[in-house]
């Protein structure tokens, strides 16, 4: 099967399971369900791409090996995090504002929107699971990329919730661990397993499918990641302002005097 027609069947396999969420979330009348849900995407789109192309080589079972760990990590992280939240409140101002009608743009704003990104972002897994080159040094530095993002974002992760389970914390900056280099070092790590991802499709001659891990980089940097939050921080946290004067808002770096 050529390269287009196993990218449709992870289009397809994504969007239908995106839909099916989408069934869910409105008997939950919760709609960030869908956030859980983005890293498992990945492994979903993966086991399409895996399925559709039949030949399965070893770089195509590392790529989806890899996604299939950074997968369950954020996946069960994300869950623990919203389980006592109730719904996000981006998705309770949405529901709001468009009210009776927030049953079907959700379906087009939230789920398929997801589903589109996530497939485009996952254009690296695609590369390396349709490539038939032998596995060599791209392969080798970016699975060794991969872990280094891996391990930042599993890290800055743990750091983070361990703050905010700590009452004494409460009302306060996070700016100690990782987060005294970057004040969005799981961002950061993010953005490098993806870069990581995508050598490997370098190393199985699909250099086109650089425009994953860029829109990657591009939401987490400019929509979804740090410039949201950075406006909610800003409002309500004091002392945010000089943490910001002092730290390196994604490329960890020495805090400034």
């Amino acid at each position: 099967m050529n390269t287009l027609h196993v990218a449709l069947a992870g289009l397809g396999a994504v969007l239908a399971a995106f839909t099916l969420l989408w069934g869910v979330s409105l008997r939950l009348r919760d709609a960030s369900i869908a956030d859980p849900f983005w890293g498992p995407g990945f492994l979903l789109a993966g086991a399409a791409y895996l399925g559709a192309h039949g030949n399965v080589t070893p770089r195509g079972i590392l790529a989806v090996g890899l996604v299939a760990v950074w997968a369950a990590r954020l996946g069960l992280h994300l869950l623990r995090r919203n389980r006592t939240h109730g719904e996000d409140p981006r998705y309770a101002a949405m529901r709001a504002g468009h009210g009776e009608r927030f049953w079907w743009v959700s379906l087009g704003t939230v789920f398929w929107l997801q589903a589109l990104l996530l497939w485009i972002v996952s254009l690296p897994v695609l590369g390396a699971v349709v490539g038939e080159a032998p596995l060599g040094a791209w392969d080798a530095a970016g699975a060794a990329l991969f872990a280094g993002g891996f391990l930042t974002e599993a890290m800055a992760d743990a750091q983070l919730a361990r703050f905010r389970a700590d009452p004494a914390s409460r009302g306060t900056v996070m700016d100690r661990g990782l987060w005294r280099y970057s004040r969005h070092p799981n961002y950061f790590g993010d953005a490098l397993l993806w870069w990581g991802l995508y050598l490997l499709a370098v190393g199985a001659g699909a250099a086109w499918t650089v425009a994953g891990p860029a829109l990657m980089t591009f939401l987490l940097l400019k929509v979804s990641g740090v410039a949201l939050l950075e406006r909610s921080l800003a409002k309500g946290r004091p002392g945010y302002a000089e943490y910001v004067r002092r730290t390196s808002a994604f490329v960890p770096w020495f805090p400034r005097d």
